[in-house]
């Protein structure tokens, strides 16, 4: 099946074969031992290790609960009239659908994809990149968007990418893709990533935003098997990140048990740690609880180094 498709989900897998994910899982472990296949995004993908990235195809029928969990709170982190900007990904298209009802938005991308998911709410104001369109994730790159969002200035940016560690922070396997990301990076009082438990600990060719420049994480719940997911999350958090973690999502997740990182559990004010490498001369605000869409969305887990 992964040679057919590119790429293919735990989910499909267990579908196709009548077994639990549990077993699944298993097996494509041992698959990977073999040098048959890379796990990648509550999946598996043909190996080709740093260098290899699934198209858009691939990406959007792989973690699709958990993705959708993520929109869901991350949405509730965006109030009306703000400005932000909003990166390439199949989460952040998750995220576009919703951000369609907050009025009074305005946001720039450089995401096709994102700007069709507003291109119809009569409430946001969708102002694109200029660039070069890379057609395997409908996203533009280039100098030209990288040009386009010199002097820009708005208050949050929210990204996805291939993998994320403590070590290194969020990351990307194109080098084109990453150099657009950090200049929305640039332009962002507050980073905010949208990643779900499958990128954790993962590790990819270009960094595009370091730990420290992340002020929040919105992910979904490992599972209780996933003990790397749920070590890079303390990692993170030990170093500063805000963790929002959505529960209750399906496919694997680990339900609607207690938050992922145990010893900083509860919903509170955080000030952040400090000024951000992407806000020069700016500090990043302190955020409150979450809004009540975030609420319905999950519960939010904030996090700082003690």
């Amino acid at each position: 099946m992964v040679r057919a498709n590119g790429a293919v989900s735990l989910r499909e897998l267990a579908r196709v074969v009548q077994t639990s994910e549990v077993t699944v899982r298993r097996d494509v472990r041992a698959l990977e031992a073999e040098g048959l296949l890379d796990r990648r995004h509550g999946g598996a993908v043909l190996p080709g290790g740093f260098t290899r990235e699934s198209g858009f195809p691939q990406k959007s029928h792989l973690a699709t609960a958990e993705k959708t969990a993520i929109a869901d709170l991350a949405a509730g982190f965006v109030e009306e009239g703000e400005a932000i900007v909003v990166g390439a990904g199949t989460t952040t298209q998750e995220l576009a659908r919703r951000l369609a009802r907050v009025p009074g938005l305005t946001v720039v991308t450089n995401s096709l994809l994102v700007a069709q998911a507003l291109a119809h709410a009569n409430r946001v104001e969708v102002v694109m990149t200029g660039g070069t369109l890379r057609g395997s994730n409908y996203a533009l790159v280039g100098s030209g968007a990288e040009q386009s969002l010199q002097g820009l200035r708005v208050s949050r940016a929210f990204l996805s990418g291939s993998g994320l560690t403590a070590e290194r922070g969020l990351s990307t396997s194109n080098m084109l893709s990453a150099s657009v990301d950090r200049a929305l990076v640039q332009a962002a009082a507050e980073v905010v990533v949208l990643a779900d438990h499958t990128k954790l600990g993962t590790d990819t060719m270009f960094q595009t935003v370091p730990t420290d420049v992340i002020t929040r994480l919105v992910t979904d719940e490992p599972p209780a098997h996933d003990d790397r997911a749920s070590t890079e999350l303390q990692a993170l958090a030990d170093q500063g990140v805000q963790i929002a973690v959505a529960g209750g999502s399906s496919g694997g997740s680990g339900g609607a048990g207690g938050d992922s990182v145990p010893p900083r559990q509860g919903r509170r004010d955080v000030a952040l740690p400090g000024p951000r490498r992407g806000a020069a001369g700016l500090r990043t605000a302190v955020l409150g609880e979450a809004s009540a869409g975030a609420e319905r969305g999950g519960r939010v887990a904030d996090m700082r180094r003690r």
